[in-house]
């Protein structure tokens, strides 16, 4: 099953598909993204090839295109909360081509998929993590309306053995119907 096609203001969220392998390898091999994501930058497509088999292709992940250009700037979905034993509850997670940074496209694209979750799907929160130093993931999530529950300590070891912490935030029904 693939994710229906969402529409935003400036945003078309379609499912990714094995034809965006050059253009998500391009976002992917960008030396800043990964590391505010936790995964290392691509040096080959075939990593990305992988990820869009491995993850990419799971139900509830779009590709990010912009309405004016069909470029594809990025990346969201809704996965399993591994930390949660509530079905009723997914994480949110995306990344955005450093090209597309501080406009404003990933707090839409997110807002959009929100719409989705609690309309749709009939969520009872969506959960988000993102690093202590990431302090525009954080600007994000507070800007869509997600609240701060905590830090999760020595969450995460990175693909360079690097400790990191992982910032915990959950956006319930209740806050989202405001």
């Amino acid at each position: 099953m693939q994710a229906p096609v969402l529409l935003t203001k400036r945003l078309r969220l379609r499912p990714v598909v094995e034809a965006d392998a050059d253009a998500l390898f391009a976002i992917c091999a960008e030396p800043n993204l990964g590391p505010n994501a936790g995964w290392k930058p691509h040096e080959t497509a075939e990593e990305t090839k992988q990820l869009i088999r491995e993850v990419f292709s799971s139900p509830n992940v779009w590709a990010i295109e912009r309405l004016d250009t069909q470029i594809l700037i990025g990346t969201v979905g809704l996965m399993e909360d591994e930390k949660r034993e509530n079905p009723r509850i997914m994480t949110i997670g995306y990344s955005l081509s450093e090209t597309a940074w501080g406009n404003g496209f990933m707090t839409e694209a997110v807002r959009g998929v929100l719409r989705y979750a609690f309309e749709e799907l009939k969520l009872r929160a969506v959960s988000a993590t993102c690093y202590p130093f990431n302090e525009r993931s954080r600007r994000v999530l507070l800007k869509c309306g997600f609240e701060a529950e905590g830090v999760l300590q020595e969450a995460e070891v990175l693909y360079n053995g690097e400790v990191y912490d992982h910032e915990c935030y959950l956006l319930k029904i209740e806050e989202y119907l405001g």
